[in-house]
């Protein structure tokens, strides 16, 4: 695979993962997007290695109503907040996760493991016809998994 068609394949990716980050918080509650900084204090707020950064991407609160992260909100929230591993999709789904097709790290899996309850996949499907999402914990995951792949990246 060249190079080119590479960049282009991940850049489309990163654009579909923003439209279901945005999916998520304009269409339902408790969904936060989160910055690198603030990563590094829940973290640090869990006792976790900062290993784990790239680990996750949103936080989720359920029967969290507000809109706005403050001061204050880690310690506040901290028993309530769910990690959320993004997956996203334009795949119709109408049974969403089955059938998606989604790339995992070795990394994401531990964190999952590591945090139990407190660690979700989050399959987005924004096709327009089975629009959804679906959370799900690693041993969840785990039973419905029909193939796994194990994929060496290498860098010389």
């Amino acid at each position: 695979m060249s190079r080119a068609h590479s960049f282009l394949i991940t850049v489309s990716n990163n654009l579909t993962e923003k439209e279901g980050i945005n999916y998520l918080i304009e269409h339902h509650t408790g969904f936060f997007k989160i910055d690198r900084s603030f990563k590094k204090e829940l973290l640090d707020a869990l006792a976790l290695n900062h290993k784990f950064l790239n680990a996750f991407d949103m936080i989720y609160i359920p029967e969290y109503v507000g809109k706005v992260i403050g001061d204050g909100f880690i310690e506040a929230n901290l028993e309530s907040i769910i990690l959320i591993e993004l997956k996203t999709t334009k795949k119709y789904l109408p049974n969403n996760p089955k059938g998606f097709f989604f790339g995992a790290t070795e990394n994401e899996f531990k964190f999952g493991e590591l945090l139990g309850e407190k660690f979700r996949f989050c399959f987005v499907c924004l096709n327009e016809q089975s629009l959804s999402y679906s959370l799900m914990s690693v041993p969840e995951l785990e039973q419905i998994i029909r193939t796994r792949r194990i994929q060496f990246q290498i860098n010389l």
